[in-house]
């Protein structure tokens, strides 16, 4: 039976004192304790104060049993850093840290590096211990996230910059405070919506039928009747989704109002073609067409609704757009050029 106990008599490793069972031997912790270096990929290596390599135990590349790579690929500077610290620790009896980076054909790997003074009994240092351990994966993750919260941040700069866009807008063409109240909010959860979207695809961005399926199916109409989709289904960019996503918002409330939305069989058809360039890139054309009664035509979609729709939609996208309300039918296109979605 193993026990923990302070006897000094038994083995002690750091500031831990462990009992052995009769039956085990150094031989079976040496054991073990190598095959939990190999294990974590530690490399240790143990040396005299003149430098001199007494033992080395699971050395990889870049290092060898002297602590330098035989291959040349520790940089010199790097192997300098690495001596001065040893003899700094041998001096000093306090330990050293530091971060060596190797150069390597598929870029750079990373390791801690380690330098602990070994004391004689009577306090005076007679060696040094070197572990090394590889943190390339680490940095890399690191690296990862700092570029990803830089993203994080201008993406919600951009977002901020459309909310401040609306607020302006719809404030300038509301009747009061409670009209500008309703419409900021439905507008500012279309944006939510598409935003879903959006952070659900890890910042890709959004299918085109997801998108416009989400904005018509939030004012309680059933997309599978109330909206045909036709054409391919590409993939917006981010901003590309939050724009389009906000004339689909503005389209469908209007459609509520005034159009095919407000009836209990209307539906609205959304057309969506990939056309060729003169230039040989590729150009997206969607069409939202939809009945409209005879006297309501004339309404349409009014005020910020129609400014988003022809100005701030388009001018967002580098693209073009209509909007047609004659004979009892609506139609609004918009022609979003290459470089804001992608296909399969």
């Amino acid at each position: 039976m193993r026990s923990r106990a302070g006897d000094k008599s038994n083995n002690q490793t750091g500031d831990e004192v462990i009992a052995l069972h009769p039956a085990e031997t150094g031989m079976q912790l040496g054991r073990a304790l190598l095959h939990a270096l190999h294990n974590a990929g530690i490399s240790v290596l143990y040396q005299d104060r003149s430098l001199r390599t007494v033992w080395a135990r699971n050395m990889r590349a870049p290092w060898a049993s002297d602590g330098m790579d035989s291959d040349g690929i520790l940089p010199a500077s790097q192997a300098e850093r690495i001596d001065v610290a040893k003899r700094a620790v041998i001096t000093s009896g306090n330990p050293e840290r530091l971060e060596i980076s190797v150069p390597v054909e598929e870029g750079v790997r990373w390791f801690q590096v380690w330098i602990d003074a070994d004391r004689a009994e009577g306090g005076v240092v007679q060696g040094v211990v070197t572990t090394m351990v590889e943190t390339t994966e680490q940095k890399r993750r690191e690296q990862t996230l700092r570029t990803l919260l830089r993203e994080v941040s201008r993406r919600s700069k951009n977002l901020l910059a459309i909310i401040q866009s609306i607020a302006t807008q719809t404030g300038r063409y509301s009747d009061g405070i409670g009209d500008f109240l309703t419409r900021f909010r439905g507008r500012l959860q279309s944006l939510a919506s598409s935003q879903d979207l959006v952070t659900s695809s890890n910042w890709r961005g959004a299918a085109l039928r997801e998108l416009v399926a989400g904005q018509v199916g939030r004012y309680g109409a059933d997309p599978a009747h109330s909206l045909r989709f036709h054409g391919p289904n590409p993939y917006l960019n981010p901003n590309a989704a939050l724009h389009i996503g906000l004339a689909m918002h503005e389209l469908a409330v209007n459609s509520v109002s005034y159009g095919a939305l407000s009836k209990q069989d209307g539906f609205v058809e959304v057309t969506a073609k990939l056309t060729a360039t003169a230039s040989g890139e590729t150009s997206l054309s969607l069409v939202w067409a939809e009945k409209v009664d005879a006297h309501a035509a004339g309404a349409g979609p009014k005020r910020f609704g129609s400014v988003a729709l022809e100005r701030v939609v388009p001018a967002s996208l580098n693209g073009t757009s209509t909007l047609e309300i004659s004979d009892g039918r609506l139609e609004y296109r918009l022609v979003v050029p290459h470089g804001n979605f992608e296909t399969d």
